[in-house]
């Protein structure tokens, strides 16, 4: 990140950085008092005319060390007017004004003198992304500040909130916070500075041995600083690229979903049974009723679950490449295309880094195995062992009906194949989800049918069970709403 000498001036073309970046660091008040360096100087640092603008802000900072933003001068003291505002933000303000500013520098103050340590995150925002999410325009320097500040009231309170062993205040009162946005560097930079004010006493939130025993937790849990990422980004985003992360993620569900519900019919016929029996064969038995890929890759050649994983794997891509070939290269090429937005997002991935797309590939894999080792447990230890003369029974059925119905054979192939067969026909060996392949017959014999059974009925209990949740989360919504309006209205009064 370069100092532009200019303001607004965000750097745009920028392929290899993450969109939106989110350091975080805090300074003890030991440190800061060694030093002789106030809480409250962070304001005159905030407040830095050289770096902020107000006259630039329509709807449509240098990352030092904070040690270092300690000892730099302020450039905007201003003292003139008592209604004069400032550029520094707050939980119930987006531009603070002189009063505003003397009540943080003796609450920051109060938050030194309990011993208590001083946070900072800063956003560090691309050019690019500012543009694509109508929060920048390059052209008039105008940017949304006001959408980018209430953005970061947002994710201050899922910082403070969640970002410790318990809530940082002790209540609503117990915590200082405040923002700013810095504009003199090829990024834009929101600074986020928060305290508490009382002093720490609670156990979950004092360090309990070690070095640093008896001060106050300092560090955020990565998976917080994440979340409160997703949510700035999230917030922030415009409604076309909302919409366009949303219908991708719902085309990838959707063929997930008909992946699942159709694999059970496709998987249990005559062209796989001789691989199912393999995989059976290759199962370990004294581990029967616990069968799971776990947390391995189906390709991982280590555990006694190895070979069957590994199996299982190859028929997955068998199936794959024939019967359900464009489901799942459906399913693959918008989960590719959720891995450009992410690097978009994030930045060029490391070399160990695994692709969404990829861990998606083997979330869908593992759901299919573990269904069919589940369902392959509740059968009978030899019932698999008959599979070809269950075959051989089957084909010499089939065409002892078709001779004594003088049906041509030609034909009633084709019809076998293009035609959607109800559970009664062919005494129940073919589902309207089966996609034929070469000369295929589906299996009869009650161990396949149980099983195909039982996965349906399993996959129908899921999407009823999906259909509830969304309900639920609707009505959730909509009451939500409700009450925003509500609260709107109150403020208005």
């Amino acid at each position: 990140m370069a100092k532009t000498g200019e303001i607004a001036a965000f750097a745009l073309g920028e392929k290899k950085t993450a969109m939106v970046n989110l350091p975080a660091q805090f300074v003890t008040s030991s440190t800061a008092d060694m030093k002789g360096q106030k809480y409250s100087d962070l304001v005159d640092y905030a407040n830095n005319s050289e770096k902020t603008n107000d006259l630039n802000n329509e709807s449509m900072n240098d990352l030092i060390d904070l040690k270092e933003q300690f000892s730099k001068p302020g450039y905007a003291n201003r003292n003139s007017a008592v209604t004069e505002t400032h550029p520094i933000f707050g939980s119930d303000k987006l531009n603070y004004d002189n009063h505003d500013i003397y009540v943080l520098r003796r609450n920051l103050d109060e938050a030194q003198e309990n011993g208590n340590n001083i946070h900072e995150l800063a956003f560090s925002i691309r050019g690019d992304w500012l543009v694509k999410n109508n929060l920048y325009d390059p052209e008039t320097r105008m940017i949304d500040q006001n959408k980018l500040k209430h953005a970061e009231q947002e994710v201050a309170k899922t910082l403070i909130n969640k970002g410790f062993n318990l809530p940082l205040g002790e209540d609503e009162n117990d915590v200082v916070w405040f923002g700013v946005i810095h504009q003199d560097t090829d990024h834009l930079n929101m600074h986020l500075w928060f305290a508490k004010k009382s002093q720490e006493t609670r156990p979950e939130m004092v360090k309990q041995e070690g070095k640093y025993k008896g001060q106050p937790i300092g560090v955020i849990p990565l998976e917080v600083i994440e979340q409160a990422k997703r949510q700035f980004r999230k917030q922030l985003m415009s409604s076309q690229e909302l919409m366009r992360h949303q219908e991708i993620l719902k085309g990838i569900g959707g063929f997930k979903k008909e992946i699942v519900e159709a694999a059970p019919d496709n998987l249990l016929n005559d062209r796989h049974a001789k691989a199912i029996k393999q995989i059976y064969d290759a199962l370990p038995q004294n581990m029967k009723g616990r069968w799971q890929v776990g947390n391995a890759h189906l390709t991982a050649g280590k555990g006694k679950m190895a070979k069957a994983n590994q199996l299982t794997n190859q028929l997955l891509d068998d199936l794959f490449k024939k019967e359900l070939k464009p489901e799942y290269e459906g399913f693959k090429s918008l989960a590719q295309e959720y891995d450009a937005i992410n690097i978009e997002d994030q930045g060029v991935m490391h070399k160990e880094q695994r692709k969404w797309s990829e861990n998606k590939d083997d979330e869908l894999r593992k759901h299919l195995a573990n269904r069919l080792y589940k369902h392959l447990a509740q059968i009978e230890d030899t019932s698999l062992n008959d599979i070809d003369q269950q075959m051989s029974k089957l084909l010499s059925h089939v065409k002892q009906s078709d001779k004594g119905n003088n049906v041509d054979k030609t034909k009633n192939a084709s019809s076998l194949q293009g035609k959607k067969l109800t559970p009664s026909l062919l005494n129940n060996s073919v589902n309207s989800n089966v996609k034929p392949i070469g000369n295929q017959m589906p299996v009869l014999g009650g161990s396949f049918n149980k099983i195909s059974r039982l996965w349906r009925q399993e996959v129908r209990a899921e999407t009823n069970a999906e259909r509830q949740f969304l309900r639920n989360q609707r009505k959730v919504e909509q009451e939500k709403d409700q009450v925003d309006d509500e609260y709107q209205k109150y403020r208005q009064l």
